[in-house]
């Protein structure tokens, strides 16, 4: 589904020792805030009123109702008056959606001369919070607290970005990645249980032979080679005048594009050592698929096509960029330090400073014929890289701020795309961390989804999760690494 596709529910909390007259207003003013708040244009998914809560009954009929609706990506509940919480008990343990507890209330300001008991019992989100506050942490459920005034632009910007998150493990849940062949020969950090990821994350990780793509390529008609080149036109600039190779990408596109949505996979991974029957490794192929936003990784690495697939999904709509990456090589000048990020061919458009031009150059591995592919330099702009690794036993997230710059100097001799940034809290102790951390040399970047939308995604997906930011040290990364090996073995 399209992000727009999905739905959050809209749970109040109340009860009937108020009365009627204030349960009616509770449900009136519950289906006012939905309605104002899905006006802004700042919540991506629309929030749907559904229930004021006031019986186990009622609440054990809505998660039901709710685990079973595949439009539902999550719950959003808010207690107007004080909600006594063992009755959500029932409900909340048997949840399996992403649940936000939002902690307004209605009114903005203490109305100091007209205030009385009524307007305290009506009003008495305060009370209500802390309520449930303690049962979702009694349950210790994964529960996002999103606080302050619901008509404010930054909660409603939070609870927009909350619920990004929330599709981001929707898609999860349903992934599924088509990989061509296995991982590049005798790499560790692209190996993984895919048996433990699909009970963690939902990812369904299989295997196509090579030799199939070969044949679904060979099956690709003229005509529709000839309008996807049309689309490269008009995105792109041709900065080669071999367009026969051009018309190969296409015709590798085509035909990954046709295997992945057959079999429903959102997500592609393939390796330059095993391209048997193929003149090319996909190149622009696998760019335009990844603008498209298939999830994509190199040399077989599956769950960095997963995670990028995620990635793309939560930032649908956006216009900062979301792409795989690698770290490359760095610039290690005083006062000048940057990381160089780029791929042999495979860097997502969406993350270009200008229109990317489409050439043709040999690519030194893989023993295959010069492809075509994508050059650019990444723009300008706050972003972060992300990196998903198997520890044994469990996956571990590991998240860092970059800044994005523009290549202080020209490149003219590096036929590939590539980003240019400066990490967190800067290079050399960023580098330390990563390493320490085990962050893997594939990552996905992205100027559309912070670290906190990926702490939230780990908690829903039940895994450690590790940030790298501006105040960041060795020091604390080795110990917060330490506790959490141990807390992790106590599991």
């Amino acid at each position: 589904m399209k992000l727009q596709e999905y739905e959050f529910w809209f749970l109040v909390g109340s009860q009937f020792l108020y009365g009627p007259e204030v349960l009616e207003t509770v449900s009136a003013r519950a289906a006012e805030m939905a309605e104002q708040l899905n006006r802004t244009g700042r919540l991506p998914c629309r929030l749907v009123y559904k229930l004021t809560a006031k019986t186990n009954e009622e609440i054990q009929s809505f998660v039901r109702e709710a685990n079973y609706d595949p439009h539902c990506a999550g719950v959003v509940a808010w207690c107007h008056t004080f909600s006594p919480s063992k009755m959500w008990i029932n409900g909340l343990a048997a949840l399996q959606k992403p649940y936000c507890h939002l902690a307004t209330q209605y009114n903005r300001a203490v109305p100091n001369e007209e205030i009385d008991m009524d307007f305290m019992n009506l009003n008495q989100a305060a009370h209500g919070d802390r309520e449930h506050g303690f049962l979702t942490a009694r349950l210790r459920m994964p529960c996002k607290v999103i606080a302050g005034f619901w008509q404010d632009e930054t909660l409603q910007r939070r609870l927009g970005d909350w619920m990004r998150t929330a599709v981001g493990a929707a898609v999860s849940r349903s992934l599924k990645v088509m990989r061509f062949g296995d991982n590049m020969r005798e790499v560790a950090v692209t190996e993984g249980d895919k048996v433990e990821a699909q009970i963690k994350f939902g990812w369904q990780v299989n295997t196509w032979p090579v030799g199939q793509l070969v044949e679904t390529m060979e099956a690709v008609r003229g005509e529709e080679i000839d309008a996807l080149m049309e689309t490269y036109r008009r995105a792109y600039i041709f900065d080669t005048d071999d367009l026969e190779t051009v018309r190969y990408q296409a015709r590798e596109e085509i035909a990954i594009r046709r295997m992945m949505d057959e079999e429903g996979c959102r997500a592609f991974s393939n390796n330059f050592q095993d391209l048997y029957g193929m003149r090319q490794l996909p190149g622009l192929a696998s760019q335009h698929l990844m603008a498209l936003g298939y999830g994509y990784g190199g040399e077989g690495d599956w769950k960095v096509a997963a995670m990028t697939a995620i990635l793309k999904a939560m930032s649908e709509g956006k216009t900062g960029g979301t792409a795989f990456m690698e770290d490359y090589t760095y610039n290690l000048v005083p006062g000048e330090e940057y990381s160089l990020g780029a791929h042999m061919l495979e860097v997502c458009p969406s993350v270009a400073a200008e229109t990317p031009h489409i050439q043709v150059h040999p690519l030194g591995i893989g023993d295959r014929e010069p492809p075509a592919r994508l050059v650019f330099s990444g723009h300008e702009g706050d972003a972060i890289v992300v990196s998903l690794i198997d520890m044994g036993g469990r996956f571990r997230l590991l998240c860092q701020d970059i800044h994005c710059i523009l290549p202080p100097l020209p490149m003219p001799n590096l036929p590939v795309a590539r980003v240019t940034w400066q990490p967190k809290p800067n290079l050399t102790t960023g580098l330390e961390c990563w390493i320490t951390a085990g962050g893997a040399h594939h990552s996905v970047l992205s100027y559309d989804v912070t670290a906190e939308q990926m702490k939230d995604w780990a908690a829903l997906m039940g895994i450690e999760y590790i940030h790298i930011g501006a105040g960041t040290t060795v020091e604390q990364v080795e110990q917060q690494l330490f506790w959490n090996d141990l807390a992790w073995k106590l599991k």
